[in-house]
């Protein structure tokens, strides 16, 4: 059976796993979802940090401060209702205890609940995802290098123009976890799972790889590598050749010059770069901070290496946009990202870097969609290339392509973690076309990818008020203002280019929602 469970204004779908407030779905992420289901089934009852932590991380090992984060949110969107903020009691190291409103709890009859997600269709062509390698070398710091070489096969992969890749950041969901190889293909919509194992030891590096057809679990190929560490990037691209081999014995040689690209020359400029990878995808000033920090080791050590420029652009963008807009940090930007585009003619991820740079902070258009379309030549699957231009395209008022690149990106990489940026695309593309409906749902979807990114909630207002929803609009803008207080819609059209044909009506719609400009 699965419930549904009401207390004071709120109901939580635990089918479904979304928190409504009246009748409208509320932006709780999937973990704060998880958090208040086990309170509230235990409402009245302690439920120690263990208990929520397995909830929520299940199998994984993380520190508490995850587990106070998003009890912290939780407390955040229950305190819209007067006194709902203590509504869930902190039991001084111990756990947490729900003891607000009555909980009344609705019994729904199993088979009317989806049991779980419907399944994705496959491509129309070969299709594959490669999960995280285990880090078999009993050292948690090599986590980087190990996400580094599913990343690189992953990029080798995807310059198949015939092979539909799903993008690492919806394999890397599945990291620390037990693995239903069906399911997973399932879940993202693929034929092929890649899996793995690596261990690095001093100079020598074991990595084994096996190749599964989900549907039937058969192994359709595996192979054990024992190189010294300075082979690591052969040893990619055989893993790449060999798989591609597997899918399509038929394999030509002209496909396997297409795996194989230029690498930097440095291993440790390379490693660093691997490094620098983590910080710069959460987003945040401080982890673009910290990855510049790497970063300006690797280029020292190879100055024309084309993927650290890329990171570089980047974060400078990061810290220009969500840190004061420093002139220094613009041109970092423009610099850099101009230096991967210029050197990066082979590899698709610096010229997504790069140009996504070039169009958020230099709003050079023209030469940031020319990268992003060599990027696409280069690697049809590549998944952050729709992702990072999706949003571009809907502030140049390319609408209709920036909903399509935004969809496709979805496709590519469903999980994904940066999925916001593309739902952002596809919410100003449907907002500008008058699609307030959509624009609105869009919006929705980027803050439950991202429930703290404060640009999402003037999105979702904006639509709101042009569908007349004005306290609805109102409660969007004032949690944008939580979470940045001196936000200004005019200063963030002007920072990243919007268009004013695009950028006036947005303005206008939050005007109505009341924010100042």
């Amino acid at each position: 059976m699965a419930a549904i469970y009401r207390f004071g204004p709120f109901r939580l779908d635990a089918g479904a796993g979304i928190l409504f407030h009246g009748a409208e779905p509320t932006a709780l992420g999937e973990r704060a979802i998880k958090l208040l289901q086990l309170l509230v089934e235990r409402a009245g009852t302690p439920v120690s940090k263990d208990a929520l932590i397995e909830a929520a991380w299940p199998g994984l090992a993380i520190e508490d401060s995850n587990l106070t984060v998003q009890i912290a949110a939780l407390r955040r969107l229950l305190a819209e209702v007067a006194g709902g903020a203590d509504w869930i009691e902190t039991l001084p190291r111990r756990g947490y205890r729900y003891i607000g409103p009555a909980v009344a709890v609705d019994s729904l009859p199993a088979e009317a609940i989806p049991q779980t997600p419907p399944a994705l269709e496959l491509p129309d062509k070969p299709s594959v995802a490669v999960l995280p390698f285990s880090n078999l070398s009993g050292d948690p710091e090599q986590e980087y290098f190990a996400d580094g070489m599913v990343e690189d096969i992953i990029v080798g992969l995807s310059r198949i123009k015939w092979l539909f890749v799903v993008a690492r950041n919806s394999g890397f969901t599945y990291k620390g976890r037990a693995v239903d190889v069906k399911q997973v293909g399932r879940d993202l919509g693929v034929r092929y799972v890649l899996g793995g194992s690596l261990r690095k030891a001093g100079s020598r590096l074991r990595v084994t790889a096996q190749l599964i057809e989900a549907a039937t679990d058969r192994h359709l190929w595996a192979e054990r590598y024992d190189r010294d560490l300075g082979d690591v990037f052969l040893v990619q691209d055989e893993i790449t050749v060999a798989v591609v081999g597997a899918i399509e014995p038929s394999l030509r040689a002209a496909e396997i010059e297409h795996v194989k690209r230029k690498r930097p020359d440095s291993f440790d400029a390379y490693d660093l770069v691997l490094r620098a990878l983590p910080e710069v995808y959460t987003c945040m000033p401080a982890g673009a901070a910290k990855s510049l920090a790497f970063i300006e080791r690797a280029l020292v050590l190879e100055p024309s290496y084309a993927l650290a420029h890329g990171v570089a652009a980047w974060a400078h963008e990061i810290l220009f946009v969500r840190d004061g807009m420093q002139e220094e940090n613009r041109r970092g930007a423009i610099e850099h990202a101009h230096a991967a585009i210029t050197n990066g003619r082979s590899d698709p991820m610096a010229l997504t870097f790069g140009a996504f740079s070039v169009a958020m902070v230099e709003h050079d258009r023209m030469a940031a969609f020319d990268a992003f379309e060599e990027a696409l030549k280069l690697c049809p699957s590549c998944a952050p290339a729709y992702i990072f231009g999706s949003a571009p395209l809907s502030f140049a008022g390319q609408s209709e392509r920036a909903i399509e690149w935004g969809e496709r990106a979805l496709r590519l990489s469903p999980f994904d973690p940066m999925n916001y940026v593309a739902y952002h695309g596809i919410a100003v593309g449907n907002f500008h076309l008058g699609r307030h409906e959509e624009a609105a749902n869009a919006a929705r979807k980027a803050i439950q990818s991202n429930p703290n990114f404060s640009f999402s909630y003037a999105l979702l207002a904006a639509p709101l008020a042009k569908l007349g929803r004005i306290e609805e609009a109102k409660g969007a803008v004032a949690r944008l203002r939580e979470l940045q207080p001196n936000f200004s819609i005019r200063r963030q059209c002007e920072a990243v280019g919007i268009l004013p044909a695009v950028a006036t009506p947005l303005i206008e719609a939050l005007r109505l929602a009341g924010m100042a400009e």
